[in-house]
């Protein structure tokens, strides 16, 4: 693997990013380029030569851009959160593309959270950096990369709630097997992370002295015993424990 740089846009953040991974930058395009790094930022393709199966965070566009700016109507999170008016810290074991703990940020909690794969720890702190002028609650933000379960285990920091959002199972019938999602599972193969949802969610159950909020399905089956309580969406529900 390496990373295609558009001449203009060499700089010390992708030679650090480079760094970091491992990998060789090029100026010509190959076949070998799954990562890219442009005027859009930092991003990944499945085929380095084909348009789809790609990953490009940006936090100021999109749905979930169109969501930061309107945390007041994210009734299904507050309720998920529960009926306390105090700011939260929250640990997030899974955070992916961060979608859920940007909300959580645009709400005003502080959050850290704890990224597994390399990968996707440079596409979206890449992501972070371009956002971070605009969006000033991202300074109560904590991203880092590694395993989520060793840093709670030793963290001293007093975590309100724990958020799991495993990647859902590929039974369900709504998911594309295109794009973003496409491209993460490519990653987490690619990293030899894949199949390790299950031991995570079981980890932090096990040490249970806080509440936690696993995110599934709205159907799926009840994977895992002694839930407290559920707060259910249209197309997910939050399963919680306390």
């Amino acid at each position: 693997m390496q990373i295609y740089v558009e001449n203009l846009f060499k700089d010390e953040n992708i030679i650090s990013i480079a760094e970091s991974l491992d990998l060789k930058t090029t100026t010509k395009r190959n076949k070998e380029c799954n990562l890219i790094y442009n005027e859009r930022g930092l991003s990944f393709f499945v085929d380095p030569l084909n348009k789809n199966h790609s990953i490009n965070i940006d936090f100021m566009s999109g749905k979930l851009g169109w969501r930061i700016t309107r945390p007041q109507n994210e009734s299904l999170l507050k309720k998920t959160l529960g009926r306390s008016k105090e700011k939260l810290k929250i640990f997030d074991a899974t955070p992916g593309f961060l979608s859920d703990t940007m909300i959580f940020l645009s709400m005003g909690h502080k959050v850290v959270a704890v990224e597994q794969s390399k990968i996707i720890f440079h596409l979206v702190n890449d992501a972070i950096r371009r956002a971070s002028p605009s969006l000033t609650y991202l300074k109560n933000l904590s991203f880092c990369h590694g395993e989520s379960f060793n840093y709670f285990d030793n963290a001293k920091d007093n975590f309100d709630v724990i958020y799991l959002d495993p990647m859902y199972p590929d039974s369900r019938k709504k998911v594309k097997k295109t794009g973003s999602v496409e491209a993460l599972k490519f990653i987490l193969d690619y990293e030899r992370k894949s199949n390790q949802n299950d031991e995570l969610v079981l980890k932090f159950l096990a040490n249970r002295n806080k509440k936690i909020i696993l995110k599934r399905p709205l159907k799926s089956n009840k994977k895992y015993n002694n839930i407290n309580y559920q707060v259910k969406g249209k197309t997910t529900r939050f399963d919680i424990y306390l």
